[in-house]
């Protein structure tokens, strides 16, 4: 008999699918500490600049010799809220008396020939003289070459912006400007005369210049005088009243404690006045 084949049973494997684990490595940026920026140390008003100081009486005084007290003085502390008497001892470390151990040698402070040098080993007479003596804002002040180079440069740029406006500005303004300075003599001037005059005050009083440029008024004060020097109005003896030239009429009362020409300004500015203005205009320009 024939062996029957053993059928051999077909087993079916899976096929093994090789999963390869994906190890993703993350990089952080490790933050950069910047290291801190070293600020300048700004000098505190509190602290002391030991150096040579030097002291001038003011207005530009130069007597052989000057003292000022270095005694019987007081400053008043804004921190212990009470005044604190001052006094310069040679022989203390501080210019108060509340402060002084021992005993009290007195010592002049003389100014020589308008200046007092006094050397940065003298600190304690530095900041009596700086700090607390109450003649620093009235007899003398301290040199500073800085404050006093800033001052200039404010006055020097007053100057220029006084002087621009000056060659700038309107001969009727310039008229009016120049009258508050020189009065009716200015109606005597030529126009170059006018201008020559106007720079020259522009120069030497900026600040008044400008203010009188920006002042509204200035303008019909000059209207206002110049009606009185044409004989158009009068100005009472007592400057208390304006009138007609003509017949004396009175026009307006002057208030109390006011400069008439200024009062007159305001006048014109009323209803009534606007009248009278162009009434005047009309004469001054026939």
């Amino acid at each position: 008999m024939a062996k029957k084949a053993k059928k051999t049973e077909k087993v079916e494997v899976e096929p093994q699918i090789e999963t390869m684990e994906e190890v993703v490595t993350e990089f952080f940026e490790e933050p950069v500490i910047e290291e801190p920026k070293t600020r300048e140390r700004k000098v505190s008003s509190n602290e002391w600049e030991i150096k040579d100081r030097l002291y001038l009486l003011r207005d530009g005084k130069k007597p052989l010799s000057r003292s000022i007290k270095s005694a019987n003085i007081y400053h008043f502390d804004k921190e212990k809220g009470y005044e604190r008497e001052l006094k310069y001892c040679q022989n203390q470390k501080t210019p108060f008396v509340d402060e002084m151990k021992g005993d009290q040698r007195l010592e002049h402070i003389v100014f020589r020939s308008g200046s007092l040098f006094v050397g940065k080993e003298k600190t304690t007479l530095q900041k009596l003289l700086s700090l607390y003596h109450p003649d620093r804002k009235t007899i003398y002040k301290e040199y500073k070459p800085a404050a006093l180079a800033a001052e200039e440069i404010d006055v020097l740029e007053l100057q220029v912006e006084a002087l621009v406006a000056a060659r700038n500005i309107e001969i009727d303004l310039a008229e009016a400007i120049m009258r508050v300075e020189q009065g009716s003599k200015v109606s005597e001037l030529s126009s170059k005369e006018l201008r020559r005059d106007l720079l020259v005050f522009a120069r030497n009083n900026p600040k008044l210049f400008l203010e009188l440029a920006d002042d509204e008024n200035v303008m019909l004060r000059n209207f206002g005088i110049k009606a009185v020097e044409n004989g158009i109005l009068r100005l009472s003896s007592d400057q208390r009243n304006f009138l007609w030239g003509s017949n004396g009429r009175k026009l307006m009362v002057i208030p109390f404690d006011e400069h008439p020409y200024t009062a007159l300004a305001h006048w014109f500015k009323t209803d009534e006045g606007m009248e009278i203005y162009s009434n005047i205009e009309k004469r001054l320009n026939q």
